[in-house]
């Protein structure tokens, strides 16, 4: 893990591989960075840039971001200021929450294009209606943090249902590593809950939207929203990939990105 001081003060943390141009790797609510390790050996012609989330494992002073909307601004600034400070023009490449961050980011920071899977956005029917935040805050004061990361994985990850959810979760490696992320994800969800899509957003870059025909509808219809929201985009599906698309099916996706930038 690479840590370093930006020039206006804020404090980057980052793992780092190989050589090229830079590719910046941001994970969604649900995942800690190793998220991210099926993609990178479909990814070796670029230098791979892994951050680590504010509030993830580092120091998020909750006395400045006390909104949903605070939190959210907060990790913009982080990606802008991490786009500005590796060598060369990155490309953006976010997983759910960190698509929709990867989008804003975009908005300010010079990137040559990004890749956005499954946007963490709402539409406004279903977002009129969420409280996924408050059901799992109510569980975490009750003492049942992993209950609640269910909730979220009930929802978000297999909103068809799973049979025998808790031995599912016992395989799955990065389980340990999400019920840590617990009070995390409530504060991710409060900022998705709160966020509107503007009609249009004032990204210059090429975008690769891409979404899963096995993800929750919602997200495929947000990912379609985003898609006409954007000057300058592309929407992909995957017939049978689900949310987890990235880490599910890396190298159809690692096919879709190069078709999508050689273009």
């Amino acid at each position: 893990m690479v840590t370093t001081l930006s020039a206006d003060g804020i404090e980057l943390a980052y793992e780092r591989h190989g050589d090229g141009q830079p590719l910046i790797l941001l994970h969604g609510g649900m995942a800690p960075r190793q998220y991210w390790n099926p993609v990178l050996p479909h990814f070796e012609g670029y230098s791979t840039v892994i951050p680590q989330r504010p509030g993830f494992g580092t120091c998020l002073d909750d006395s400045e971001t006390t909104s949903a909307d605070e939190v959210l601004d907060h990790e913009v600034q982080y990606v802008h200021t991490l786009a500005n400070t590796v060598d060369g023009e990155p490309i953006l490449f976010g997983h759910s929450y960190g698509a929709l961050t990867a989008i804003e980011a975009a908005t300010d920071a010079a990137v040559e294009a990004v890749l956005a899977y499954e946007p963490a956005v709402l539409p406004d029917e279903f977002r009129a209606e969420a409280d996924l935040a408050d059901r799992m805050a109510v569980l975490i004061e009750k003492g049942e943090r992993r209950e609640a990361v269910k909730r979220y994985i009930e929802q978000v990850l297999h909103p068809d249902g799973i049979d025998h959810l808790d031995a599912w979760l016992a395989e799955w490696p990065v389980w340990p590593d999400c019920v840590k992320l617990t009070e995390e994800v409530v504060r991710m969800n409060r900022a998705v809950e709160q966020y509107q899509l503007s009609v249009t957003l004032d990204v210059t870059a090429p975008v690769l939207i891409m979404t899963g025909t096995n993800g929750p509808d919602f997200l495929r219809k947000s990912a379609r929203d985003v898609h006409e929201a954007l000057p300058h985009s592309r929407l992909v599906e995957f017939d049978g990939v689900s949310h987890s698309g990235p880490s599910e099916a890396p190298e159809r996706i690692a096919m879709e990105v190069d078709t999508f930038l050689s273009g």
